[in-house]
């Protein structure tokens, strides 16, 4: 007995080597002064617990929003001015943008509120409060259930839980899984939707380096821009109105220009997208062999094609560019991932930690009656998954992801069901059809069909190429027999006799909707065919993830009861979480060192007028030559970007980058590329925030483009600490 306790307890020990790691952790704000407030004192951080979340007065999580649907933004300054990266705001600019007012060229700066742009579309949302609900989701469910009738009374609940947050509110309300379906957390939230652009730097300082620095350290990209909120009269959020003025937040971000040194406190908070911290041994293997291969044929064939037209074409170029760069910015990013999963050997540690998880679970009956079935479970669910995780990324990136006619049709199916029922509803239908339209003047404003038929060529021969016949749509039969399987002949064909491909055909359609013609139209037959045997292996992918999930839930139980002393950080889900950590430099590679910031001494030494990605513009050159750096040089230099090993991913896109008295020193833009691998697990050696220093955004503003307007707004702190 005393051999098998103590074999258990080395097990232990191994398994905790690998995941009891220093700094690692995206905690949920609710929780801080429980889990991390003492921690985080002896480092550095001089606010209180309640100064950072609190529901009875403003803390710093009032001055923090979810930026659109993907980023993090944060108020700076008592007129609801929201500073985030470039790349988050690259959408509104690009909107925004003409041949004759190219904004992504040249940047864009409003000297009065009357010249700041609206962003149709674009929202931030603040949150008011975070309540546990654990108990009211898990206490009516029952060992009994099916995985479908657990999710159904799940969402029966919370349903409920949200109407009741929200009733009597203008709040919006949202009930999220926690460690896997083992806790649940109801986010309380305000959304704002008159959102205007104020201010972005051109894409030779805001995209600095383009392609080839993404996810790269050093880095000397300037990656902010500006926008301002506005309410109704009363605070409200409130549609676009002439009417409307500007949101007076419950708090704003101070910012500091006094700088940082090594090993200076950090914290950041923001909306980190998602992780899978506890993914096992079988998702690596999935991910290294389907999913992120996959991903980057696709994309790197589509981003090809996509680019040869931007570079021929300057309203190509503008249309395009947002889109390019979504694109582009994750293919970089899975072969990065792929590279850091081989090189650190991320499988061989979850294999080590599977082993010490199963060893537990046999060392008692409980443990194995409560616990063993979790690998099992999630061996057989992943043996399944397999069989369709290619074919249905083929389908979500290649068909409906990359040929944009696929997807813009797509749209018009509700119509056509609504349209082919018996007894028509025509409150439904006219409807559909004013969303329609609205939805078509912004579509083909950025739409170029000469180039979508390249692509449309492309993907689905590649889909051809690489799926099984097994799941090809049944039209693929047609195309064979009447194109011979030549898909640039069919992409001819289709956008030659489709009236998706045109704005005039499509309103002329709204106008006077017609079934039978939708019904002959060559893409809306193509959709169908595609959406309906998508729906048949979804159906199929959707019941072994949920076989799946149900072995996650076991295993992720069966590691917080391995060792209940040890404090967990749930994955991150894009509900708001703080992680704290300190400016730091890493060591990359045998004999390499990279220090913790950079300079503009950097951005000249890059420069290179023949490449777009490092076009340095005159007037910077000329500021750096003078080294007219004003108020925020530091020994002469001015410092660019700069390290922390802040634990972020994606969604933290913008996040404030926070000094231990609540101050704003720089905005979280980017990780590394040697630790790309850490969405799925945390290196403490390698793994760091890319940051660009606020002194650096400042004098850009107000140097570069003369904005000293919204350089007065914000609360300057040059060298004396203040409190919120």
């Amino acid at each position: 007995m005393i051999k098998k306790v103590i074999s258990v307890m080395m097990l232990l020990a191994i398994f905790l080597g690998f995941n009891a790691r220093a700094d690692e952790g995206m905690w949920l704000p609710l929780l801080i002064e429980r889990l991390n407030y003492v921690d985080m004192q002896k480092m550095g951080c001089h606010l209180t617990a309640d100064e950072i979340y609190s529901v009875n007065h403003a803390s710093l999580k009032d001055a923090i929003v979810q930026f659109g649907n993907g980023c993090t933004g944060e108020v700076i300054s008592n007129e609801g001015l929201i500073i985030t990266n470039h790349h988050c705001g690259y959408g509104s600019i690009q909107a925004n943008s003409t041949v004759d007012h190219d904004y992504l060229t040249n940047g864009f700066w409003a000297t009065t509120k009357a010249e700041e742009l609206s962003s149709e579309g674009l929202t931030v949302t603040f949150l008011i409060r975070i309540e546990d609900v654990t108990s009211q989701i898990l206490g009516p469910l029952t060992t009994k259930m099916t995985e479908a009738e657990r999710a159904a009374k799940i969402e029966e609940i919370s349903a409920k839980l949200k109407a009741a947050a929200t009733k009597n509110t203008l709040y919006d309300a949202s009930v999220k899984s926690f460690f896997d379906g083992n806790e649940y957390y109801m986010f309380v939230y305000e959304v704002y939707k008159d959102v205007r652009l104020v201010g972005a730097p051109p894409e030779s300082i805001g995209s600095y380096g383009g392609d080839t620095d993404n996810w790269m350290w050093p880095r000397h990209t300037c990656d902010f821009s500006m926008f301002r909120v506005y309410a109704d009269a009363d605070g409200n959020p409130a549609p676009y109105s002439k009417t409307n003025v500007p949101l007076k937040p419950k708090h704003s971000l101070p910012v500091s220009i006094a700088g940082y040194k090594e090993n200076d406190f950090t914290m950041i908070l923001g909306y980190p997208g998602t992780t899978d911290r506890f993914l096992t041994s079988y998702g690596v293997n999935l991910a290294l062999d389907e999913t992120n291969p996959t991903i980057v044929k696709i994309r790197g064939k589509k981003l090809e094609l996509m680019k040869n037209d931007m570079d021929a074409n300057a309203a190509v170029r503008i249309q395009y560019s947002a889109k390019y760069k979504a694109s582009s910015n994750y293919w970089k990013y899975y072969i990065g991932q792929s590279k850091g999963l081989k090189a650190l050997k991320i499988y061989d540690e979850k294999k080590e930690t599977e082993t010490a998880f199963e060893k537990w679970v046999n060392s008692s009956d409980s443990t194995k009656t409560k616990y063993g079935e979790a690998l099992t479970d999630i061996a057989a669910a992943y043996t399944e998954v397999s069989k369709y995780a290619k074919t249905r990324l083929y389908y979500t990136e290649a068909l409906l992801g990359g040929c944009e006619i696929i997807r813009y049709v797509s749209r018009f199916e509700g119509l056509y069901n609504e349209m082919k029922k018996d007894t028509v509803d025509k409150n439904k239908i006219a409807k559909s059809i004013a969303a329609l339209k609205l939805a078509a003047t912004k579509y083909f404003k950025d739409y170029n069909a000469p180039t979508d038929q390249k692509i449309f060529a492309a993907m689905l021969t590649l889909f051809f190429t690489d799926v099984s016949t097994d799941y090809y749509p049944d039209i693929f039969k047609e195309i064979g027999k009447k194109y011979k399987n030549d898909f640039a002949k069919y992409a001819k064909d289709i956008f030659l006799k489709s009236i998706f491909v045109d704005e005039k055909k499509v309103d002329a359609f709204l106008e006077k909707p017609d079934k039978s013609l939708l019904e002959k139209d060559p893409a809306f037959k193509l959709m169908l065919s595609v959406m309906k045997k998508y729906r048949e292996i979804s159906v199929k992918y959707n019941d072994a993830s949920s076989k799946l999930g149900k072995g996650n839930r076991l295993f992720v139980a069966g590691l917080k009861a391995m060792d209940p002393t040890k404090k967990y950080a749930p994955n991150a889900n894009s509900t708001m979480r703080l992680t704290y950590g300190k400016v730091l430099d890493y060591y990359p590679a045998d004999a390499v060192q990279y220090d913790y910031y950079t300079t503009l001494k950097g951005v000249m030494e890059k420069a290179d007028s023949t490449n777009e990605e490092f076009i340095v513009p005159a007037k910077l050159k000329e500021l750096y030559k003078k080294k007219d750096y004003g108020k925020y040089a530091e020994d002469g230099e001015l410092k660019v970007c700069f390290l922390t090993n802040n634990d972020i991913t994606g969604g933290n896109s913008g996040s404030p980058v926070i000094n231990g008295d609540g101050q704003l020193i720089g905005l979280a833009f980017d990780g590394n590329w040697e630790a790309m691998s850490g969405s799925i697990a945390y290196n403490p050696k390698l793994q760091r925030t890319i940051c660009v220093d606020i002194r650096y955004v400042l004098f850009i503003i107000d140097k570069y483009a003369g904005a000293g307007n919204l350089i007065k707004e914000m609360s300057i702190v040059e060298k004396t600490a203040i409190k919120l």
